[in-house]
């Protein structure tokens, strides 16, 4: 058995994001691989507490303050020191300023992998005080594992580490997407009877929401936005103010009506439009139900998901009209739409499963072992 310690700053259920998709699906997916992991991170909401979460345990250390969207607590040195003395492997998930500094006055001298989701995009001036210690952490570790060629080739950081980088895609598992009622699917199809298109994230800066409603203007098809987040007001406003009444906010649902969205709508559409977004969990999702999918060409992991005029269309970012041109486009051709969302599924079975994901990563971890 391969005891594995993944530390990251933020996790299920206090968040829903795409890391926490990932690491989650290595937990669980680990058990057919005699792995078993326990998640380190922290809570704003939970005491310093052990618990189980399906099949792995979860270890948590109540925040004091945050600072940069960095979590900070003067016990979780002392707590993940103890974790990782119990481990075999230490895997870290990447950014998470506080974990490089944690690494290094642990004392930490197991095996280590670093998954890095994304470069630091938005705090440039942060970042140049936190780049001696950035640095000095990835020099450290053994081995970095990046989710698509397409961000190695665009991030200067994983370019100066490129001799110990490894591309590894994220990958989902089907049945965890095999959860539909047909109640919900009934009632969802009864809203949207004509097909719709269909965004499912949060509500960040770099998810392009805004390009999205000029995008739909005097559009005549439902766009449903599934998720919650920090500009959730201002986008409503957007798009009250621009009469854009075709646009759909159902805030944060339950993962049977996420799949049900899924499975009934006509496209996945995805229009971030900074390297803030490495990869795009959604876009796998639409491709795991045979979607078309609509997405920019940003330098990152969306492209190598979504291939132009293969599995749907990619854009330029920020450009509103090529995004309703591309919409109208899937939206007119039903035939071709089917023939992207199959080729969606194909790429999907081909490269981002997660029993492709695991194996990869155990190899990985047997590898650093042995060695």
């Amino acid at each position: 058995m391969t005891r594995v310690l993944h530390c990251y700053k933020t996790y299920y259920p206090d968040t829903f994001g795409g890391i926490e998709q990932v690491i989650y699906q290595l937990a669980e997916g680990g058990i057919k691989e005699d792995i078993r992991s326990v998640i380190f991170t922290h809570s704003p909401s939970f005491e310093n507490k052990k618990e189980a979460l399906d099949n792995h345990l979860i270890y948590r250390v109540k925040t004091l303050y945050e600072f940069a969207s960095t979590p900070f607590s003067y016990s979780a040195i002392r707590q993940f020191k103890k974790l990782a003395e119990d481990s075999d492997i230490i895997h870290y998930h990447f950014p998470y300023p506080f974990m490089d500094f944690m690494h290094f006055a642990a004392g930490i001298k197991k095996p280590s992998v670093v998954s890095y989701h994304s470069d630091i995009v938005k705090q440039k001036t942060l970042l140049r005080l936190y780049t001696p210690l950035m640095n000095r952490f990835l020099s450290s570790v053994n081995h970095i594992v990046a989710a698509s060629p397409n961000y190695v080739e665009s991030s200067p950081v994983l370019q100066r580490f490129k001799d110990k980088v490894e591309v590894i895609p994220y990958g989902l598992d089907k049945e965890f997407y095999q959860n539909n009622d047909p109640a919900v699917l009934q009632k969802w199809h009864a809203i949207f009877p004509n097909g719709f298109f269909l965004f499912i994230g949060t509500f960040r800066y770099y998810k392009g929401l805004h390009i999205l409603i000029e995008a739909a203007r005097n559009s005549r098809y439902p766009v449903v936005v599934v998720g919650a987040g920090p500009i959730e007001a201002e986008l409503k406003s957007q798009a009250q103010r621009l009469g854009v009444n075709n646009i759909h906010f159902l805030g944060a649902l339950e993962d049977s009506e996420k799949s049900a969205l899924l499975q009934l709508c006509t496209c996945l559409v995805f229009p971030s439009h900074l390297r803030s977004e490495a990869f795009g969990i959604s876009l796998l999702e639409g491709a795991l139900y045979s979607k078309p999918l609509i997405s920019s060409e940003i330098g990152t992991g969306t492209t190598f998901i979504n291939i132009d005029s293969v599995t749907g269309l990619v854009v330029p970012p920020s450009d509103p009209a090529a995004l309703r041109k591309a919409m109208d486009e899937i939206w007119n051709n039903p035939q071709l739409a089917s023939s992207y969302g199959a080729a969606a599924l194909a790429r999907f079975e081909s490269h981002f499963t997660a029993d492709k994901m695991v194996k990869s990563y155990n190899r990985i971890y047997k590898s650093l072992l042995n060695r």
